[in-house]
Protein backbone atom coordinates (compact mmCIF):
# COMPACT_ATOMS: atom_id res chain seq x y z
CA UNK A 1 0.00 0.00 0.00
CA UNK A 2 1.27 3.67 -0.81
CA UNK A 3 2.80 5.21 2.54
CA UNK A 4 0.75 8.02 2.53
CA UNK A 5 -2.60 6.61 2.00
CA UNK A 6 -1.63 4.18 5.32
CA UNK A 7 -0.11 7.07 6.96
CA UNK A 8 -3.66 8.75 6.26
CA UNK A 9 -5.25 5.98 7.32
CA UNK A 10 -3.62 5.87 10.63
CA UNK A 11 -4.24 9.32 11.15
CA UNK A 12 -8.00 8.31 9.96
CA UNK A 13 -7.76 6.20 13.40
CA UNK A 14 -6.35 8.25 15.80
CA UNK A 15 -8.55 11.56 15.29
CA UNK A 16 -11.71 9.88 14.71
CA UNK A 17 -10.89 7.54 18.30
CA UNK A 18 -10.10 10.61 20.37
CA UNK A 19 -13.07 12.12 18.90
CA UNK A 20 -15.58 9.52 20.20
CA UNK A 21 -14.04 10.10 23.52
CA UNK A 22 -16.71 13.32 23.53
CA UNK A 23 -19.47 10.68 22.54
CA UNK A 24 -19.40 8.84 25.68
CA UNK A 25 -18.53 11.16 28.73
CA UNK A 26 -21.27 11.20 31.31
CA UNK A 27 -23.96 12.82 32.48
CA UNK A 28 -27.02 12.54 34.83
CA UNK A 29 -30.43 13.43 33.54
CA UNK A 30 -30.51 16.76 35.17
CA UNK A 31 -27.37 17.60 33.18
CA UNK A 32 -28.74 16.32 29.80
CA UNK A 33 -27.73 18.74 27.30
CA UNK A 34 -31.30 18.95 25.68
CA UNK A 35 -32.34 20.86 28.53
CA UNK A 36 -30.21 24.08 27.59
CA UNK A 37 -29.32 24.75 31.20
CA UNK A 38 -25.73 25.78 30.17
CA UNK A 39 -26.67 27.73 26.82
CA UNK A 40 -24.07 27.47 23.56
CA UNK A 41 -22.05 24.80 25.76
CA UNK A 42 -25.32 22.29 25.59
CA UNK A 43 -25.28 22.67 21.69
CA UNK A 44 -21.63 22.47 21.63
CA UNK A 45 -21.80 18.92 23.50
CA UNK A 46 -24.60 17.78 20.86
CA UNK A 47 -22.79 18.72 18.33
CA UNK A 48 -19.45 16.65 19.53
CA UNK A 49 -21.32 13.70 20.35
CA UNK A 50 -24.49 13.44 18.47
CA UNK A 51 -23.29 14.82 15.90
CA UNK A 52 -20.16 15.47 14.52
CA UNK A 53 -18.36 12.08 16.18
CA UNK A 54 -21.06 9.84 15.39
CA UNK A 55 -18.74 9.56 11.95
CA UNK A 56 -16.61 7.15 13.65
CA UNK A 57 -17.86 4.08 13.62
CA UNK A 58 -19.16 4.22 9.93
CA UNK A 59 -15.28 5.63 8.97
CA UNK A 60 -13.37 3.02 11.10
CA UNK A 61 -15.51 0.39 9.71
CA UNK A 62 -14.95 1.49 6.01
CA UNK A 63 -11.03 1.23 7.12
CA UNK A 64 -11.46 -2.35 8.14
CA UNK A 65 -13.16 -3.33 5.09
CA UNK A 66 -10.63 -1.88 2.41
CA UNK A 67 -7.44 -3.03 4.87
CA UNK A 68 -8.69 -6.69 4.67
CA UNK A 69 -9.21 -6.69 0.87
CA UNK A 70 -6.61 -4.35 -0.67
CA UNK A 71 -4.96 -6.81 -2.26
CA UNK A 72 -7.54 -7.78 -4.17
CA UNK A 73 -9.59 -10.96 -3.58
CA UNK A 74 -7.13 -12.99 -4.82
CA UNK A 75 -4.59 -11.89 -1.62
CA UNK A 76 -7.45 -12.60 0.81
CA UNK A 77 -7.07 -16.21 2.87
CA UNK A 78 -10.11 -16.76 4.79
CA UNK A 79 -8.84 -19.21 7.13
CA UNK A 80 -5.55 -16.99 7.52
CA UNK A 81 -7.61 -13.86 8.01
CA UNK A 82 -9.90 -15.42 11.14
CA UNK A 83 -6.85 -16.79 12.75
CA UNK A 84 -5.04 -13.60 12.26
CA UNK A 85 -8.11 -11.41 13.86
CA UNK A 86 -8.28 -14.30 16.88
CA UNK A 87 -5.26 -12.20 18.02
CA UNK A 88 -5.87 -8.74 16.91
CA UNK A 89 -9.77 -8.18 17.72
CA UNK A 90 -11.17 -10.69 19.63
CA UNK A 91 -8.32 -11.37 22.69
CA UNK A 92 -8.14 -7.53 22.78
CA UNK A 93 -12.28 -7.52 23.28
CA UNK A 94 -12.11 -10.65 25.74
CA UNK A 95 -9.08 -9.00 27.92
CA UNK A 96 -10.31 -5.29 28.08
CA UNK A 97 -14.16 -6.23 27.93
CA UNK A 98 -13.94 -9.40 31.11
CA UNK A 99 -10.98 -7.39 32.81
CA UNK A 100 -13.33 -4.42 33.08
CA UNK A 101 -16.32 -6.62 34.52
CA UNK A 102 -14.54 -8.29 36.74
CA UNK A 103 -13.70 -4.42 38.38
CA UNK A 104 -17.51 -3.60 37.84
CA UNK A 105 -18.22 -6.60 40.03
CA UNK A 106 -15.12 -6.11 42.72
CA UNK A 107 -16.51 -2.70 43.27
CA UNK A 108 -20.67 -3.22 43.33
CA UNK A 109 -20.27 -6.15 46.16
CA UNK A 110 -18.73 -3.67 47.92
CA UNK A 111 -21.71 -1.10 47.49
CA UNK A 112 -19.82 0.95 44.58
CA UNK A 113 -20.78 1.66 41.54
CA UNK A 114 -24.41 0.91 41.28
CA UNK A 115 -26.69 3.22 39.32
CA UNK A 116 -23.50 3.43 36.89
CA UNK A 117 -23.18 0.58 35.16
CA UNK A 118 -25.83 -2.62 34.87
CA UNK A 119 -25.96 -4.63 37.58
CA UNK A 120 -23.25 -6.94 37.49
CA UNK A 121 -23.35 -8.65 41.25
CA UNK A 122 -27.40 -9.75 40.73
CA UNK A 123 -27.27 -10.60 37.36
CA UNK A 124 -28.23 -14.22 35.77
CA UNK A 125 -25.97 -15.95 33.39
CA UNK A 126 -27.98 -15.16 30.49
CA UNK A 127 -27.37 -10.97 31.41
CA UNK A 128 -23.50 -11.69 32.37
CA UNK A 129 -22.60 -13.39 29.02
CA UNK A 130 -24.18 -11.06 27.07
CA UNK A 131 -22.07 -8.38 29.68
CA UNK A 132 -18.84 -10.00 28.69
CA UNK A 133 -19.34 -11.23 25.29
CA UNK A 134 -22.01 -8.93 23.94
CA UNK A 135 -23.73 -11.58 22.07
CA UNK A 136 -27.43 -9.88 21.99
CA UNK A 137 -26.59 -6.69 23.77
CA UNK A 138 -24.08 -4.45 24.85
CA UNK A 139 -20.43 -5.28 26.74
CA UNK A 140 -20.21 -4.29 29.75
CA UNK A 141 -17.49 -1.80 28.05
CA UNK A 142 -19.80 -0.04 25.55
CA UNK A 143 -17.66 0.98 22.92
CA UNK A 144 -16.27 -2.41 22.18
CA UNK A 145 -19.44 -3.18 20.60
CA UNK A 146 -17.54 -1.68 17.51
CA UNK A 147 -15.15 -4.96 17.69
CA UNK A 148 -17.92 -7.27 18.39
CA UNK A 149 -20.07 -6.29 15.18
CA UNK A 150 -17.00 -6.05 13.08
CA UNK A 151 -15.81 -9.47 14.36
CA UNK A 152 -19.17 -10.50 12.37
CA UNK A 153 -18.49 -8.55 9.47
CA UNK A 154 -15.19 -10.77 9.10
CA UNK A 155 -16.96 -13.76 9.20
CA UNK A 156 -19.36 -12.85 6.68
CA UNK A 157 -16.41 -11.36 4.70
CA UNK A 158 -16.32 -13.70 2.11
CA UNK A 159 -20.49 -13.44 0.75
CA UNK A 160 -19.73 -9.65 1.24
CA UNK A 161 -16.92 -9.81 -1.07
CA UNK A 162 -18.75 -11.80 -3.47
CA UNK A 163 -21.98 -9.92 -3.54
CA UNK A 164 -20.12 -6.07 -3.32
CA UNK A 165 -17.87 -7.15 -6.55
CA UNK A 166 -20.59 -8.80 -8.42
CA UNK A 167 -23.70 -5.91 -7.41
CA UNK A 168 -22.20 -3.02 -6.07
CA UNK A 169 -24.83 -0.83 -6.51
CA UNK A 170 -27.69 -2.84 -5.67
CA UNK A 171 -25.76 -4.39 -2.31
CA UNK A 172 -24.51 -1.10 -1.14
CA UNK A 173 -28.11 0.50 -1.82
CA UNK A 174 -29.28 -1.93 0.01
CA UNK A 175 -26.96 -2.05 2.89
CA UNK A 176 -27.69 2.15 3.12
CA UNK A 177 -31.14 1.48 3.57
CA UNK A 178 -30.34 -0.76 5.97
CA UNK A 179 -28.36 1.25 8.02
CA UNK A 180 -30.64 4.01 7.87
CA UNK A 181 -34.02 3.62 7.62
CA UNK A 182 -36.30 2.56 10.85
CA UNK A 183 -35.44 -1.61 10.49
CA UNK A 184 -34.82 -3.93 13.14
CA UNK A 185 -31.24 -4.49 13.80
CA UNK A 186 -30.55 -8.44 13.60
CA UNK A 187 -27.54 -9.57 14.34
CA UNK A 188 -25.63 -6.04 14.40
CA UNK A 189 -25.77 -3.82 17.38
CA UNK A 190 -24.71 -0.63 15.09
CA UNK A 191 -26.46 -1.40 11.38
CA UNK A 192 -23.44 1.28 10.09
CA UNK A 193 -20.76 -0.72 10.56
CA UNK A 194 -22.42 -3.26 8.38
CA UNK A 195 -22.54 -0.96 5.77
CA UNK A 196 -18.79 0.64 6.54
CA UNK A 197 -16.99 -2.34 6.26
CA UNK A 198 -19.01 -3.33 3.00
CA UNK A 199 -18.44 0.06 1.22
CA UNK A 200 -14.66 -0.12 2.41
CA UNK A 201 -14.14 -4.02 1.03
CA UNK A 202 -16.17 -2.19 -2.17
CA UNK A 203 -13.76 0.02 -2.48
CA UNK A 204 -11.06 -2.56 -2.53
CA UNK A 205 -12.38 -4.56 -5.21
CA UNK A 206 -13.17 -2.61 -7.29
CA UNK A 207 -9.62 -0.56 -7.08
CA UNK A 208 -11.23 2.71 -6.51
CA UNK A 209 -8.67 5.24 -6.42
CA UNK A 210 -9.18 6.75 -3.07
CA UNK A 211 -7.06 9.70 -3.69
CA UNK A 212 -9.19 11.14 -6.18
CA UNK A 213 -11.05 13.35 -3.93
CA UNK A 214 -7.80 15.08 -3.04
CA UNK A 215 -7.92 17.91 -5.22
CA UNK A 216 -11.15 18.60 -4.00
CA UNK A 217 -10.64 17.93 0.00
CA UNK A 218 -11.19 21.28 1.40
CA UNK A 219 -14.80 21.80 0.10
CA UNK A 220 -16.07 18.14 0.68
CA UNK A 221 -14.69 18.38 4.39
CA UNK A 222 -16.38 22.28 4.41
CA UNK A 223 -19.60 20.60 2.97
CA UNK A 224 -19.60 17.65 5.45
CA UNK A 225 -18.54 19.82 8.52
CA UNK A 226 -21.67 22.06 7.54
CA UNK A 227 -24.05 19.14 7.50
CA UNK A 228 -22.31 18.01 10.87
CA UNK A 229 -23.40 21.71 12.17
CA UNK A 230 -26.80 21.53 10.95
CA UNK A 231 -27.87 18.60 12.06
CA UNK A 232 -26.79 19.18 15.54
CA UNK A 233 -29.57 22.15 15.75
CA UNK A 234 -32.02 19.82 14.82
CA UNK A 235 -31.25 17.57 17.27
CA UNK A 236 -30.95 20.61 19.84
CA UNK A 237 -34.67 21.31 18.67
CA UNK A 238 -35.99 18.08 18.91
CA UNK A 239 -33.92 16.09 21.43
CA UNK A 240 -33.46 13.89 23.26
CA UNK A 241 -36.26 12.22 21.93
CA UNK A 242 -35.78 12.30 18.02
CA UNK A 243 -38.92 11.89 15.33
CA UNK A 244 -37.77 9.07 12.97
CA UNK A 245 -37.37 11.17 9.38
CA UNK A 246 -33.95 12.75 12.10
CA UNK A 247 -32.88 9.82 13.40
CA UNK A 248 -32.98 8.28 10.16
CA UNK A 249 -30.59 11.54 9.19
CA UNK A 250 -28.54 11.66 11.56
CA UNK A 251 -27.24 8.22 10.52
CA UNK A 252 -27.24 9.28 6.85
CA UNK A 253 -24.84 12.12 8.19
CA UNK A 254 -22.74 9.56 9.87
CA UNK A 255 -21.92 7.76 6.51
CA UNK A 256 -21.66 10.52 4.50
CA UNK A 257 -18.79 11.47 7.44
CA UNK A 258 -16.72 8.65 5.59
CA UNK A 259 -15.59 11.03 2.85
CA UNK A 260 -15.09 14.17 5.39
CA UNK A 261 -12.68 12.07 7.43
CA UNK A 262 -10.75 10.95 4.25
CA UNK A 263 -11.15 15.08 3.26
CA UNK A 264 -9.67 16.33 6.07
CA UNK A 265 -6.80 13.35 6.32
CA UNK A 266 -5.50 14.67 3.08
CA UNK A 267 -4.82 18.17 4.64
CA UNK A 268 -3.54 16.87 8.32
CA UNK A 269 -1.32 14.72 6.80
CA UNK A 270 0.48 17.94 5.19
CA UNK A 271 1.67 19.09 8.33
CA UNK A 272 3.96 17.98 11.09
CA UNK A 273 1.76 17.19 13.53
CA UNK A 274 -0.44 14.96 11.05
CA UNK A 275 2.31 13.03 10.21
CA UNK A 276 3.72 12.86 13.75
CA UNK A 277 0.14 11.40 14.24
CA UNK A 278 -0.14 8.96 11.62
CA UNK A 279 2.88 7.42 13.52
CA UNK A 280 1.45 6.40 16.67
CA UNK A 281 0.06 3.30 15.77
CA UNK A 282 -1.56 0.95 18.74
CA UNK A 283 -1.96 4.11 20.97
CA UNK A 284 -5.32 5.13 19.11
CA UNK A 285 -6.61 0.98 20.03
CA UNK A 286 -5.67 1.43 23.85
CA UNK A 287 -7.49 5.50 23.98
CA UNK A 288 -10.37 3.48 22.40
CA UNK A 289 -10.76 0.16 24.54
CA UNK A 290 -9.89 2.13 27.95
CA UNK A 291 -11.31 5.60 27.37
CA UNK A 292 -15.09 4.20 28.75
CA UNK A 293 -14.06 2.78 31.77
CA UNK A 294 -11.88 5.87 32.80
CA UNK A 295 -14.71 8.02 31.63
CA UNK A 296 -17.06 5.92 34.54
CA UNK A 297 -14.50 6.40 36.83
CA UNK A 298 -14.16 10.06 36.70
CA UNK A 299 -18.21 10.79 36.84
CA UNK A 300 -18.23 8.37 39.97
CA UNK A 301 -15.13 10.26 41.75
CA UNK A 302 -16.94 13.54 40.39
CA UNK A 303 -20.03 12.43 41.87
CA UNK A 304 -18.49 11.55 44.85
CA UNK A 305 -17.11 14.69 46.04
CA UNK A 306 -20.44 16.58 45.15
CA UNK A 307 -19.44 19.22 43.07
CA UNK A 308 -21.60 20.84 40.96
CA UNK A 309 -19.98 22.50 38.41
CA UNK A 310 -20.35 19.90 35.43
CA UNK A 311 -18.79 22.30 32.41
CA UNK A 312 -16.04 21.79 34.21
CA UNK A 313 -16.19 17.95 34.26
CA UNK A 314 -16.75 18.13 30.83
CA UNK A 315 -14.06 20.02 29.99
CA UNK A 316 -11.78 18.06 32.08
CA UNK A 317 -12.87 14.59 31.79
CA UNK A 318 -11.52 13.89 28.24
CA UNK A 319 -8.37 16.10 28.32
CA UNK A 320 -7.28 13.84 31.85
CA UNK A 321 -8.65 10.38 30.39
CA UNK A 322 -6.56 11.29 27.32
CA UNK A 323 -3.64 12.43 29.35
CA UNK A 324 -3.79 9.07 31.32
CA UNK A 325 -4.39 6.94 28.51
CA UNK A 326 -1.40 8.39 26.40
CA UNK A 327 1.06 7.55 29.29
CA UNK A 328 -0.34 4.70 30.53
CA UNK A 329 0.03 2.92 27.18
CA UNK A 330 3.79 4.79 26.69
CA UNK A 331 4.48 2.49 30.14
CA UNK A 332 3.37 -0.22 29.28
CA UNK A 333 5.39 -0.63 25.85
CA UNK A 334 8.59 0.43 27.68
CA UNK A 335 7.90 -2.32 30.77
CA UNK A 336 5.93 -5.07 29.80
CA UNK A 337 6.27 -4.65 25.80
CA UNK A 338 4.46 -8.28 25.70
CA UNK A 339 1.73 -7.32 27.39
CA UNK A 340 1.30 -4.00 25.74
CA UNK A 341 1.19 -6.41 21.89
CA UNK A 342 -1.59 -8.27 23.14
CA UNK A 343 -4.00 -5.83 24.48
CA UNK A 344 -3.50 -3.65 21.30
CA UNK A 345 -3.93 -6.98 18.91
CA UNK A 346 0.46 -6.42 18.08
CA UNK A 347 -0.74 -2.81 16.34
CA UNK A 348 2.82 -1.27 16.61
CA UNK A 349 4.04 2.25 15.82
CA UNK A 350 3.59 3.11 11.95
CA UNK A 351 6.69 3.81 9.01
CA UNK A 352 9.09 5.53 9.74
CA UNK A 353 10.17 6.16 6.40
CA UNK A 354 9.01 10.22 5.14
CA UNK A 355 6.32 10.27 2.93
CA UNK A 356 5.75 10.89 -0.76
CA UNK A 357 5.86 14.46 -1.27
CA UNK A 358 6.53 15.13 2.34
CA UNK A 359 10.11 16.06 4.15
CA UNK A 360 11.50 13.95 6.92
CA UNK A 361 10.75 15.38 10.07
CA UNK A 362 13.39 16.36 12.84
CA UNK A 363 13.57 13.54 15.96
CA UNK A 364 13.11 16.68 18.01
CA UNK A 365 9.49 17.35 16.63
CA UNK A 366 7.49 13.91 16.42
CA UNK A 367 5.24 13.37 19.13
CA UNK A 368 6.87 9.66 18.29
CA UNK A 369 9.59 10.70 19.79
CA UNK A 370 8.50 12.16 22.61
CA UNK A 371 6.08 9.15 23.48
Amino acid sequence: MDATVSARINLMRIVLISGIIFVHVPHAPATSPYLGMFGGLDWLRVFLADSLFRIGVPCLSAISGYLLFHRGLEGFDYRKTLSSKASTILLPFLLWNTAFLVLVYGAQSRGIGFGYLPDVVNAGPRALMNLGLAIESWPINIPLYFLRDLLLCLLLSPLIAVLVLRYPRTVLALMLAYAVLPLPNGIFLKKSILFGFSFGVAMALHRVDITRMDRCAAPVFAAVLAMAVLLSFALYAFGPEFPAWLDMLRSLSAIAGIFGAWALSVLLIRTSAGQALSRLGGLSFWIFCGHYPLLILFWMIWNRLGIADYPLFYAASPVLALAILVSTHAAARRFTPALAAILTGRRAGGQKRPLAGHPPMKPEGSIAQRR
